[in-house]
């Protein structure tokens, strides 16, 4: 497996025109020569060389060990307890390349988890020295809603041309929480004015009830669309606030199991009569808040199906599977039409906090201050999306082969481990290693960090078995895959063992 070399300069992304005015702008704010400028715009960058492919190579059999002094007299910070007590001071990083990181104990640690999907393109991507570029020009990254930039705007139309599906609106945001939480209100808008002012909303007196991905005994808890008030309660948290709404008929919040067609069946004979209406169906396609549980195309072809039938909202959440998949979107490869697309992450790759929600256009009934941040236009931002989509779109064939390579080794892996793997979940960069008690699980955790990976296991409810999860940056190469597992065979040896 191969990456295609991609070179871009600011002008291939953005458009001549847009150079052109910002390199005659900052010529008369500053005085530099605008042929200079121009060319600063108009000079290509080699997204990811060979050079620095080789090179990273060459650092895979130091992971774990100490590369550099380790930073003395680190400050404790004032984070709450709870981030205090998950911090792992000694593992931060003081710099990086590619799926490297040098954390504070002088180590070299392997990016397995990305640093949480933020990275797909690992760290110091060269193909982001165009953010430098565009700075450089004078290209502001402050802007306000009321005046987004030249390239917030194309990033809008190219988002929709690559999506489709009717997906012909775009609202900028920051975080995937936000985004979200938009889509949420997009939804309560059909039952709930968003303003006194407002038409009376098509469903107007029914009470709303959002199907959301339920945990395996068909609890809530399954689900994970961010940490504003209503998408915590759609997966369990503020229990009592739940209740009350429920109990008022405000909403209602019904779970779905895993892969459960007849969960789906149920619901839509419950809910799809008067005082309720099915609201919307929230859902992700790699569950990696649960243990990496994948759904099934037979399983979302048929939701989707009944949820068009109805006249009930598909929103999927791609926040965590944006960008590690060829096409970008992974509900693509699934054949699916969303009525609402989440995503973020991946797509301005670590470099900026931006979220986006693409929409139908029969769901544009906000006002401009019904779901916006202050931050969300920003240009630089944007260009960050540019640079990435078109890397990505260049080596999907590539992206895909890689992550086979890693899924079909992992599922090996756990064929000639029965006894401590109890199976392997997710869809390609996206995995998670199931095992069969946590003894086993925190042994291989341990194992593997001693070796230079940073992983974690993670047991998001008592009942379900430890799943210790990896996300590989797209940028994983046939030469990382297999260190990868090969440590996580001898991890698996020493786990076996313990």
């Amino acid at each position: 497996m191969s990456f295609t070399s991609v070179a871009c300069s600011l002008a291939d992304l953005v458009g001549a025109n847009v150079v052109t005015a910002a390199a005659t702008a900052r010529a008369y704010l500053t005085g530099v020569d605008p042929a200079a400028l121009v060319r600063l715009g108009t000079d290509r960058v080699e997204f990811f060389p060979e050079s620095l492919q080789r090179r990273l190579r060459q650092f895979l059999p130091q992971a774990g060990q100490v590369v550099g002094a380790p930073l003395t007299g680190s400050p404790t910070g004032a984070g709450s307890r709870g981030f205090a007590a998950a911090t792992k001071s000694h593992m931060a990083p003081v710099s990086g390349l590619g799926y490297f990181r040098v954390g504070e104990d002088g180590r070299l640690y392997v990016i397995s988890k990305s640093e949480h999907y933020h990275a797909p393109l690992g760290h110091s991507f060269p193909g982001y020295q165009l953010l430098e570029r565009a700075r450089a020009l004078g290209i502001p990254n402050a802007t306000h809603n009321n005046t987004r930039g030249p390239i917030t705007r194309r990033l809008e139309e190219e988002l929709v041309r690559l999506a489709g599906g009717g997906l012909n609106r775009v609202l900028n945001l920051e975080t995937g929480s936000l985004a979200a939480e938009a889509a949420f209100k997009l939804v309560l808008g059909r039952f709930y004015r968003h303003e006194l002012t407002g038409a009376s909303p098509l469903y107007a007196g029914r009470t709303p009830v959002f199907l959301v991905m339920g945990d395996d005994d068909g609890a809530v808890t399954g689900n994970y669309h961010g940490t504003t008030n209503f998408t915590q309660v759609l997966r369990g948290l503020w229990p009592e606030l739940r209740t009350k709404l429920e109990a008022t008929g405000v909403m209602r919040v019904v779970a779905i199991r895993p892969n459960s067609i007849a969960d789906l069946d149920a619901a839509f004979r419950q809910f799809e009569q008067a005082p309720f209406k099915i609201a919307g169906f929230f859902h992700e396609i790699v569950m990696m808040n649960y243990g990496a549980r994948r759904l099934t195309e037979e399983f979302l072809q048929h939701a989707h199906r009944l949820c068009a039938a109805h006249d009930v909202p598909t929103v999927v959440d791609e926040i965590q599977s944006c960008m590690w998949y060829d096409g970008l979107f992974l509900f693509r490869q699934y054949g699916l039409q969303p009525t609402m697309v989440v995503l973020g992450k991946g797509f301005p790759g670590g470099e900026y906090p931006a979220s986006r929600i693409l929409f139908n256009e029969r769901f544009d009934s906000l006002p401009q201050f019904g779901a916006l941040v202050t931050n969300g236009q920003e240009e630089l931002a944007s260009l960050a999306y540019l640079i990435t989509m078109r890397w990505t779109q260049a080596n999907g064939s590539a992206i895909t082969a890689a992550g086979q390579r890693l899924e079909t080794g992992c599922r090996q892996l756990a064929g000639e481990f029965p006894d401590t793997l109890a199976g392997v979940e997710g869809h390609g960069h996206l995995l998670g290693l199931r095992f069969a008690d946590m003894a086993h699980g925190q042994a291989f955790v341990a194992a593997m960090n001693a070796a230079g990976f940073d992983i974690s296991v993670q047991s998001y409810k008592a009942e379900c078995p430890p799943v210790a999860l990896t996300k590989l940056p797209t940028i994983a190469d046939d030469a990382l895959i297999d260190y990868t597992l090969q440590r996580m065979r001898d991890a698996l040896t020493t786990s076996r063992n313990h």
